[in-house]
């Protein structure tokens, strides 16, 4: 059956992004999808942005970008009045934007669903999902449910890239990657180390927010200045093939529980292995000696990358294509549609053998 979705972005950056941004690159890639497969989608979004559904903005720029923006809540309390007044036309309204519609969303008379992309264990979360404890919501890990284990859940569904948005790459660099914000949870000061330590130099590409510029300048700017550290700003899809597909390795030496962590497949669909610490999504989303190294601290992130090239690049490839494509991602989520449409579900979810969550809920605890 097909489906008229409306996608309601966030208006803090474009659809896709620019340069950074996972949210509105997931929405990007899920609308497209959608769209191949024959359904029709209506994204509010931000008005740069582009796609191939009908796109629906009040606001020209998105909001990072955008100077002229002083109160970014005024544009997103106007997108969801435009979603209200169109509602009618949509068989389900597929939000990406916290619990912000919350209030709205009750009145609507309309299926709904919302996809969680933050972390959840912030100390005031618990107060809205227990107020709205009916509303439904999907996880992007099983390990981002933790917090809130009260919500109401309808599904779990990993972010997807496009099949042939990278190719496999050669690892033929000589240098190992970092992409992220600069910021205390991603942790650039480790993988700084874990590269001096294994004897790599290690290229940095990440953005550094306002909220984090005091942290950047106390504990992270001498550390570009060492010889084996390369500073290479933000870059966007068209600069990542080249730049993670040239890597040993992507270092993503955590200090959070990351919720999904999409540069993780990113790097999987360019061949290049992962070493990540055991955090979060990490063990949902990397096969551990597949696909890359699950490890505790810094002394065994530089024993895996000593030994990285123990992994076959084809291989890791070959996970990303089986795990984490937006065909898939697609696929389970017009299942959790069809369930709250009402419609009987055309085929279960997808869940290859490494996402169950039995497993990785295990994993994670182990």
């Amino acid at each position: 059956m097909k489906l008229h979705v409306a996608q309601v972005a966030p208006l803090y950056e474009s659809v896709p992004p620019k340069l950074y941004g996972g949210t509105e690159r997931i929405v990007a890639y899920l609308t497209d999808a959608l769209i191949a497969k024959g359904h029709q989608v209506t994204l509010f979004a931000s008005g740069d942005s582009h796609t191939k559904a009908e796109l629906v903005s009040h606001l020209e720029e998105a909001i990072r970008l955008n100077p002229a923006v002083k109160d970014p809540l005024a544009h997103h309390i106007i997108q969801m009045a435009e979603v209200a007044a169109r509602a009618h036309e949509f068989d389900i309204i597929h939000f990406h934007t916290d619990y912000l519609h919350f209030p709205l969303s009750d009145l609507l008379h309309k299926p709904h669903v919302t996809t969680l992309h933050g972390r959840l264990d912030l100390p005031d979360l618990p107060y809205v999902y227990r107020r709205f404890a009916h509303q439904p919501v999907i996880s992007i890990s099983y390990s981002q449910r933790k917090p809130l284990p009260f919500a109401r859940w309808v599904g779990n569904v990993y972010h997807g890239l496009p099949r042939d948005l990278y190719r496999q790459g050669k690892g033929d660099g000589g240098y190992v990657a970092f992409i992220g914000r600069i910021s205390p949870e991603k942790r650039a000061d480790l993988a700084i180390e874990i590269a001096a330590q294994a004897g790599y130099p290690i290229y940095i590409a990440a953005k550094i927010d306002k909220a984090d510029e005091e942290y950047f300048e106390k504990s992270i700017r001498h550390l570009f200045d060492l010889p084996h550290v390369h500073y290479i700003g933000e870059i966007g899809d068209a600069d990542k093939n080249e730049f993670l597909g040239k890597a040993k390795a992507l270092l993503f030496p955590i200090d959070w529980p990351e919720p999904f962590g999409l540069v993780m497949i990113e790097a999987m669909a360019c061949g290049t292995p992962v070493i990540a610490f055991n955090r979060g999504s990490v063990p949902e989303v990397i096969d551990h000696g597949v696909s890359g190294f699950i490890v505790q601290h810094v002394e065994e992130a530089v024993e895996a990358l000593r030994n990285i090239d123990l992994l076959d690049r084809t291989q890791i490839r070959r996970v990303f294509e089986s795990r984490f494509t937006s065909d898939i991602m697609a696929e389970n989520y017009l299942q959790v549609y069809h369930q709250l449409c009402g419609h009987k579900p055309a085929e279960r979810r997808i869940f290859p053998a490494s996402a169950q969550p039995e497993k990785n809920l295990q994993l994670q605890s182990a």
